[in-house]
């Protein structure tokens, strides 16, 4: 998504200004701290809070080239920042470019790409070993700060106790939060009127989950503040002003809004252009009207509900799905206007729990794994089939059952920035919560629209068959995942208000439930022939393997509607079925099993 920020014409700006200070400074605390570069990675990653790439895969991934550039042109520029030194000595991102070594352009940075596989056929990459300045095997990274916080899925926990351990891991979060928080604090009013705008600007440009006055609130301002004054740092005054005046937090929730504090005033205040922009986390204090361990109902205002998936990854289980369904219960007996599905967090949903159905199928708990389909395939259902408007506001990841809830939704409020697909295929399955099914029907209409049939056919049969994932809301409107009337909100924090909204629109419609549909078009033996040869023509040739195909015509009998003869209309629970028995069929496969685990372990896909 795209967010404006407000700065000073000052160099670097905001982002490059502050980010740049703080990559420099873990420079140059690893080589004091006695850190590898592959320790540094993990603990400048999601972890805390920062994107995956860390601190030195970042630097080979943006050019070490283009990052000297940044700091030559800030100790330039800025002779007279605090930080002057820092910008202008010479560290190991000047000994590396001197080498000819620029990261990924020239195929080998802080890490090197080799031209050797491992056993798993992957290209082996070696590490820089910044004392010997060559390269070494990667080694394993075994800090005890890392492992404290392994099981911690909250980032304020994870933040909270790496800056408390004791090792050389929590050495660098604390040393590098200390030099960021005086840091920043000295910038305002020099490169942004407002503490806020420096916090949007490392969220948008650099990718941070956080700011570093975000941070510094889940830290504790004053904690960081005696820390760092006792480290030697100078912190602007108005930090200590504003902890002498009994404020101890740079933002805080009044009546579902976030405020932060105004410098100028020494008071609290409303963001602007946030008045109406929904944040669940804060509402959670005052509005949930219904929870469960996965799942919480919210009073969005103006009679509309919300509902947030709060497991792992928000994978769709059980708790989920009683979530959906009492959401809209409610909200029909009630007399709701509507309901928004949708979150605030890194993504919308992962999917279903996979690890639940290889467990039932292992054990061959078939009934079970019958009904659990099936109140899966309902429930995705309800949320086009109730008495109520319901839009799903998907972002981020958005996978699987993530994609077939965004698919039945009566308006779906895409985040620009949303990955999402039918993905079931990478691990030897079907879409069965109804994804199948909603493509044949989108085909259906297509071919009433006068579309060719076996051009429409195949190439939503491919969408499926080869788990094509969306890289934005456009893309998947390409696709037909998402419909040319859904709406791709560019601006990320607007997309549960634009939701609401709709939900509203709708509303004042006269929304009525929509009749079920019996009068879906498939193409039968007819269709099936055609994709069948071109199938196993993609086996012969060797792009697909034995598994891969017997899959694809699973996909292929479900969207033909079996071996019905001429060209009959079905209706959406017979397609429904179908799908639920290939899904089942396939858990039965020894192949697919392993996909699953293979997915389960390593996050990748198993092609047998």
């Amino acid at each position: 998504g795209k967010q404006t920020v407000l700065c000073k014409d000052t160099p670097a700006f905001i982002a490059n200004r502050v980010g740049i200070f703080a990559l420099l400074k873990v420079l140059d605390l690893v080589q004091e701290l006695g850190l590898t570069i592959e320790e540094t990675d993990k603990l400048t990653g999601p972890v805390s809070g920062k994107p995956k790439t860390g601190t030195f895969r970042l630097c080979d991934l943006i050019g070490i080239d283009t990052a000297l550039k940044v700091k030559q042109g800030l100790a330039a520029n800025l002779p007279n920042d605090e930080a002057h030194d820092l910008f202008a000595a010479s560290s190991v991102v000047e000994a590396i470019v001197e080498k000819g070594w620029f990261g990924d352009k020239t195929k080998q940075g802080f890490y090197k790409k080799t031209k050797e596989r491992n056993a798993q056929g992957r290209p082996i990459i070696l590490a820089m070993d910044l004392n010997k300045m060559d390269y070494r095997d990667k080694e394993p990274v075994k800090l005890a700060s890392l492992g404290a916080v392994k099981l911690l899925d909250d980032l304020n926990d994870r933040l909270k106790a790496l800056y408390a351990h004791e090792d050389k891991g929590g050495e660098l979060i604390r040393k590098s939060s200390q030099a960021l928080f005086a840091y920043v604090s000295n910038r305002i009013p020099e490169i942004a009127d407002d503490l806020f705008q420096i916090d949007d600007a490392l969220r948008a440009g650099f990718a941070w989950e956080l700011g570093p006055f975000e941070q510094s609130d889940i830290i504790g301002v004053r904690k960081l503040y005696d820390d760092t004054v006792a480290a030697g740092h100078n912190v602007a005054s108005w930090v200590k002003e504003m902890l002498d005046a009994g404020h101890d937090t740079f933002y805080k929730i009044e009546g579902g809004t976030r405020l932060y504090y105004d410098i100028p005033t020494k008071s609290y205040k409303v963001i602007p252009g946030t008045e109406k922009l929904i944040f669940l986390d804060y509402l959670r204090g005052t509005n949930v009207i219904w929870k469960n361990t996965g799942s919480s109902i919210f009073d969005l205002g103006d009679g509309v509900m919300g509902l947030e998936f709060q497991t792992k990854m928000n994978s769709i289980g059980g708790e989920v799905l009683e979530g959906v369904n009492t959401a809209i219960s409610k909200a029909e007996e009630e007399g709701w206007k509507g309901l928004v599905i949708g979150n605030n967090g890194p993504n919308f949903s992962a999917g279903a729990n996979l690890a639940l159905m290889l467990g039932l199928a292992v054990e061959q708990e078939w009934e079970e794994l019958d009904f659990a389909i099936r109140h899966f395939q309902n429930t995705v259902a309800r949320i086009r089939y109730s008495g109520i408007p319901v839009a799903v506001a998907p972002h981020g990841l958005t996978l699987g059952g993530g994609c077939e809830m965004t698919m039945h939704g009566d308006i779906s409020v895409a985040a620009a920035e949303t990955y999402i697909g039918l993905v079931e295929v990478g691990v030897g399955l079907v879409p069965a919560g109804g994804g199948t099914k909603e493509f044949t029907v989108r085909f259906s209409d297509h071919l009433e629209s006068g579309d060719v049939e076996l051009n429409a056919l195949q190439s939503r049969l491919l969408t499926i068959a080869q788990a094509k994932v969306a890289t934005s809301g456009m893309e998947a409107k390409s696709l037909d995942i998402l419909r040319a009337t859904d709406i791709v909100s560019v601006n990320l924090n607007r997309r549960l208000k634009d939701a609401k909204t709709e939900v509203l629109r709708l509303f004042e419609e006269g929304y009525a439930e929509p009749a079920r549909r019996t009068d879906i078009k498939v193409m039968g033996q007819t269709g099936l022939g055609m994709v069948y040869s071109g199938i196993y023509a993609m086996y012969a040739a060797g792009w697909v393997s034995e598994h891969d195909m017997k899959v694809a015509k699973k996909v292929a009998w479900i969207m033909c509607g079996g071996d019905l003869s001429g060209t009959p209309r079905v209706s959406e629970q017979y397609l429904l079925d179908l799908e639920r028995e290939a899904f089942l069929s396939l858990l039965g496969e020894e192949k697919t099993l392993k996909r699953m685990e293979h997915t389960l372990k390593t996050g990748k896909p198993l092609r047998n």
